[in-house]
């Protein structure tokens, strides 16, 4: 097996991984270890063929290490892979589609199906359950008006406005993880189910004083506020929402400073990012590298890439590229 914390440097990976035949074999280990399992039927004692690819003797399937990862039928080698999943598992403010082109030699729209891949790795699983103090909060994220032309200026965008902005709500656990999440609107009826099914009932919630968290005490948890709008963030010691605040603060800076712009329909990817990194904080990057690819290595769907929310579909996405394509000849081979 690897030891990953050998790993303290983009140097020390690429020294490792310096041939396809070794990232193989450490896909192997971490996956299988000595009994390969076939990804189509799951039987064990699968045989090695002379092309290093394996055959399950159960179900007759032909298959390789990468199969059913998110490597699978890649055509780039593996050391590359690698190199940006250590490149964004280090980079404390993410790293961009631009800049993993030039670190990887690759082309600007295979770096981003790249960091999309990786960020599917990211999501949010049911079994997440916060529980004694937890602090919530929303934001709002869009396009300031004052940065705007004149021209599109547009009206009535203060406060928890969505005209132009997409509503994001996080919740925190004091000294603990971060759930976030995209949300249509930030009415209590979207909410309170969010609330029900990531926070243990008992639980002492934090928030600011939004009506929004008027029925807390009625779904079974202990609620304390403090009233922002009167220039109040805390009271008594330890009534505040500094926690999440401090999240949201870290992400914004991710957001304006390595991406500059996120397309809404695939924001909570980004969110989804930003909240892993937060929760590992405390980790090395070498430790955060071997848990990004521990989980490379179960099943991957490669749909997610493509329908990351359920505004977006494979064939809006197909159109886009057709329109795209069209938009591009026009300019280019007139």
């Amino acid at each position: 097996m690897i030891n990953f914390s050998n790993f303290k440097s983009i140097v020390s990976v690429i020294n490792y991984f310096h041939s396809e035949d070794i990232c193989k074999k450490a896909l192997v280990d971490a996956r299988w270890g000595e009994d390969v399992v076939c990804p189509h039927c799951g039987k064990h004692h699968c045989a090695k063929r002379t092309d290093g690819r394996f055959r399950c003797n159960n179900c007759k399937h032909n298959f390789s290490c990468l199969t059913g990862t998110i490597f699978e039928n890649t055509k780039l080698p593996l050391q590359k892979w690698f190199v940006a999943m250590y490149l964004i598992s280090s980079h404390k403010k993410g790293v961009s589609s631009c800049q993993i082109m030039r670190d990887c030699e690759v082309m600007q729209k295979t770096a981003w199906f790249m960091l999309q891949k990786i960020r599917s790795l990211y999501g949010i699983t049911d079994d997440v359950a916060l529980d004694g103090e937890v602090e919530m909060d929303e934001m709002y994220l869009g396009g300031r008006e004052a940065n705007k032309h004149q021209d599109k200026h547009v009206e009535g965008t203060q406060g928890r406005s969505t005209k132009t902005k997409t509503p994001i709500f996080g919740m925190q656990q004091r000294n603990g993880n971060v759930v976030a999440m995209k949300v249509e609107n930030t009415q209590g009826a979207t909410l309170m189910p969010i609330v029900s099914q990531f926070v243990e009932e008992g639980s002492t919630t934090y928030t600011d004083e939004a009506n929004i968290y008027n029925k807390l005490e009625e779904n079974g948890y202990n609620h304390e506020f403090v009233n922002h709008s009167q220039r109040e963030y805390v009271r008594a010691n330890d009534i505040h929402t500094n926690g999440i605040e401090g999240f949201w603060a870290h992400f914004k800076r991710v957001i304006f400073s390595t991406y500059h712009m996120v397309s809404k329909d695939y924001l909570q990817r980004y969110i989804d990012e930003q909240t892993y990194r937060w929760n590992t904080r405390k980790w090395k990057s070498s430790k955060r590298f071997e848990d990004m690819f521990l989980k490379a290595c179960k099943t991957f769907d490669y749909t997610d890439v493509l329908s990351l929310s359920s505004v977006v579909s494979i064939e809006h996405f197909r159109e886009y590229r057709i329109m795209y394509y069209n938009y591009w000849k026009s300019t280019h081979c007139a």
